[in-house]
């Protein structure tokens, strides 16, 4: 059941695969026939409704070609869809939609906002490109589930992606308390939008047995098993990791089946950013999918870039890999974010025997000039795992956010820039960033290739997902534009998809992965988290140069029926909850 939003999904996962179910959930979806709850039951009889959407473009998020209609919403509901050529409908409040579009709400598959939501009631970064669901607890670092200890350390260890949480309350400590903070959000009123939660795997390995390079004993890996477990029962979605972070690096590959034979029991998914992003990047891929096949576990690959100048052009052997694997029954989906930057901690580059103990061990290590000297070899010479196999190029490291005010001149400006200015090795800059910003620095990492970001994302598996992080001066305008750049550059002006197969991606195909039952299309009985644009206009208003400019072309949001944007501006209404699924085993 999927409560807190008071959507209901299965209590038993669906026996078919995943690919049959996306082809499952897009059946019959559209016009057919309503139900009992829509505005035509109960023979010539019409429901009163509460608002309708007239002369609309539907796309209906089937990837179907888009159809006029009006449409009728009521209690949270889509309750009629009359095409054009019928009797309009009649509510309390009507908006003439011509000119406009009609999808379902974006669902953004891959966010950093497990604590923004608790931060900021405004929300606008995503509530105003018609977010209306995120995906929290991503990259195996998170919030819950915790002890004292533990929360003390993923505070510190990705203070660079949600801020140092010191103005947040930490009420809770497992992942049904999480949730539930969310539900109740501010005052008891909710949050800006609903958010559903992955169990952080990192956190799970730190919780049972620190920060330590090491096999886990038998008993630490029975109370890993468990507290996944815990947290599936208490409504996560699934389980993320980080494998290029410590401490959830440190696990190898039996370990990580063993969690996700956990996952598969209660009919979640593995959500991985796994070991490498470039040197190595297919063996990493190929690594995923023998993993999740052995554990018979749903696979959703986060942010599947080919990164650095090793991958350049080799999107269609990434490709050709998933299509081998989804023909042999494999269950697998996977985001993108439609920009060539990533977006991290300067912390993540260093190398993962220097992560081991955790961030004080850590700022402990740079501070000895002998072992600092260490890290620099393995970065700029070798090639750390933090940076994926890659000698590190500080020319592309530039910095986008730092903690201490005192450190604002670097930001906005690589590594590189900063080191020639100053006179200094690159190296002894980062270095000095590292220490005086508390491993608290964000960096933008410009190493992607724009015709592999187009390849992958026509993919039929293909969902979107911002990776936003919405801290910093400077951050990834991923964050509040990931979703009308989708929409307005690229299905629009580049024509990379049709404007209706690019809102599946961003709708039906991701509500499918999550298994939500009426979420995803517009459609009759399904929920009223919709989204009217004009696809025209519809753009990213965040640059580079100015990331937290708000998009433009989407003047109305709409969240379980109710407006959280509207005439362009946000409301003041919180209808957000924590999406849960409680299957059972």
């Amino acid at each position: 059941m999927v409560r807190g939003a008071g959507n209901c999904a299965s209590n038993r996962p669906p026996a078919r695969s995943r690919t049959t179910a996306l082809g499952e959930f897009r059946e019959g979806a559209g016009w057919g026939n309503p139900p009992a709850t829509s505005a035509t039951a109960n023979g010539n009889r019409t429901m009163h409704l509460d608002l309708v959407i007239r002369d609309t473009l539907v796309i209906d998020g089937t990837g179907t070609p888009p159809a006029r209609a009006d449409v009728g919403i009521k209690d949270g509901r889509i309750t009629a869809l009359h095409k054009e050529g019928t009797p309009h409908l009649t509510g309390t409040r009507t908006i003439e939609a011509h000119g406009l579009a009609l999808s379902p709400g974006f669902i953004d598959m891959h966010a950093h906002s497990d604590l923004a939501l608790l931060r900021d009631p405004d929300h606008s970064a995503k509530a105003a490109q018609g977010v209306t669901l995120e995906v929290l607890g991503q990259d195996g670092l998170s919030y819950a589930p915790t002890d004292d200890r533990t929360l003390t350390e993923v505070r510190k260890a990705i203070t660079g992606w949600n801020g140092d949480g010191s103005d947040i309350d930490f009420t809770w400590r497992d992942v049904g308390g999480y949730l539930d903070r969310l539900d109740h959000g501010f005052d008891g009123h909710g949050i800006a939008v609903n958010a559903a939660y992955l169990i952080p795997q990192g956190t799970v390995r730190m919780y049972a047995m620190g920060w330590e390079d090491r096999e886990a004993t038998p008993q630490e890996l029975d109370r890993m098993r468990q507290l996944v477990a815990e947290g599936l029962e208490q409504g996560a979605v699934g389980m993320s990791s980080g494998l290029t972070y410590t401490p959830g690096m440190y696990a190898p590959d039996a370990e990580l089946t063993e969690l996700c034979k956990v996952v598969a029991r209660y009919g979640g998914y593995y959500c991985p950013h796994h070991r490498s992003y470039g040197a190595g990047a297919l063996r990493a891929y190929e690594e995923m999918v023998e993993l999740t096949r052995a554990a018979g576990c749903a696979l959703h690959l986060a942010h599947a870039t080919m990164n650095f100048g090793v991958n350049e052009g080799r999107a269609p052997e990434l490709l050709a890999l998933l299509d081998r694997a989804l023909e042999t029954g494999s269950d697998i989906t996977l985001d993108t974010y439609p920009y060539t930057p990533g977006c991290t901690t300067l912390a993540a580059m260093l190398p993962s025997w220097a992560g081991e103990g955790g961030p004080e061990t850590v700022l402990a290590r740079l501070r000895d000039d002998a072992t600092a000297e260490r890290i620099r070899h393995a970065m700029e010479v070798v090639g750390s795992d933090g940076c994926h196999g890659v000698p590190i190029d500080w020319e592309t490291i530039e910095i986008s956010g730092v903690r201490e005010p005192g450190l604002a001149p670097f930001v906005g400006r690589t590594v590189a820039q900063s080191a020639r200015a100053r006179g200094e090795a690159p190296w002894t800059t980062a270095r000095r960033l590292l220490i005086d910003d508390g491993l608290g620095s964000t960096i933008l990492q410009h190493v992607g290739h724009e015709e592999n970001v187009r390849a992958i994302m026509r993919h039929r598996v293909h969902t979107g997902g911002s990776d936003g992080i919405l801290q910093g001066d400077k951050p990834h305008p991923r964050a509040h534009g990931t979703f009308p750049h989708y929409l307005g550059h690229y299905a629009r002006d580049l024509g990379v998809l049709p404007l209706e197969e690019m809102v599946a991606h961003l709708t039906s195909r991701p509500a499918a992965r999550l298994r939500l039952p009426d979420r995803g299309l517009i459609k009759e009985g399904y929920r009223a988290d919709v989204v009217l644009f004009d696809p025209q206009t519809v753009a990213a208003g965040s640059t580079f140069e100015h990331p937290r400019t708000l998009p433009t072309g989407i003047p109305y949001v709409l969240i379980d029926g109710r407006f959280v944007i509207e005439d362009g501006r946000r409301t003041d209404v919180l209808a957000g909850r924590a999406v849960r699924r409680t299957p059972t085993p």
